[in-house]
């Protein structure tokens, strides 16, 4: 679960601690000012969320643990981007651990080269060996709405208490709590034609300043 954990202590790379959608794809940060959720932790913060209107059934191992501040800000539109934003995350790891093997959750959340990059992600942990375990807590996440059917979202992650673990042995890779810790995420989502707010670009920045403690 913490990322950085696979690259400084398993893959010894130091050359790509983020997912990055380069160039024109960047996620347009021009739209300022998007209300800020409200400090309340999502139902998505459990081990496995039901399948419902054609969704994947996600599950996490009981060793995994991911919590999402600020589901509900009075907004429908902007509460659906940020359940379906907590999902994509869950996808990810759930395609990491194990309980999602042929990514179909990851692709279901993601498109474009978000999906592309996500894919990327969960290759290196399998050609590490690599799994994860502990707690990653996602914060400060903020909805600007570009028009109906696109939106972009700005959120931090905290990874201090999130680690890669060997798959064979069993080994926990701790790492010392730093700056690069807390990481922020730049996105963008495109609604689906079934009404899926599909993340489609992002960006991360780790040790991001505004993601401190």
């Amino acid at each position: 679960m913490n990322r950085r954990t696979v690259f400084l202590t398993t893959l010894a790379v130091t050359t790509a601690l983020t997912l990055t959608a380069c160039g024109s794809d960047e996620p347009d940060t021009s739209a300022k000012g998007g209300d800020k959720a409200t400090e309340a932790t999502t139902p998505s913060s459990s081990a496995s969320t039901s399948a419902s209107d054609g969704r994947p059934k996600i599950e996490l191992p009981a060793d995994v643990k991911l919590t999402f501040e600020g589901g509900e800000t009075g907004d429908p539109v902007k509460d659906a981007i940020l359940a379906d934003n907590a999902e994509r995350m869950r996808a990810v790891d759930a395609a990491i651990t194990g309980t999602d093997p042929k990514g179909e959750a990851l692709a279901f959340y993601n498109t474009g080269k978000a999906l592309k990059a996500a894919q990327d992600w969960v290759a290196q942990f399998e050609g590490a060996g690599a799994t994860m375990t502990g707690e990653t807590r996602y914060y400060d996440r903020e909805v600007s709405l570009k028009d109906e059917d696109s939106a972009t979202l700005t959120f931090c992650a905290d990874e201090s208490k999130g680690f890669s673990k060997d798959k064979k042995t069993g080994e926990i890779h701790k790492t010392p709590v730093t700056e690069n810790s807390y990481v922020l995420y730049n996105t963008r989502l495109d609604k689906s034609s079934d009404g899926v707010w599909r993340t489609s670009q992002i960006i991360s920045t780790r040790g991001a300043e505004q993601c401190q403690p």
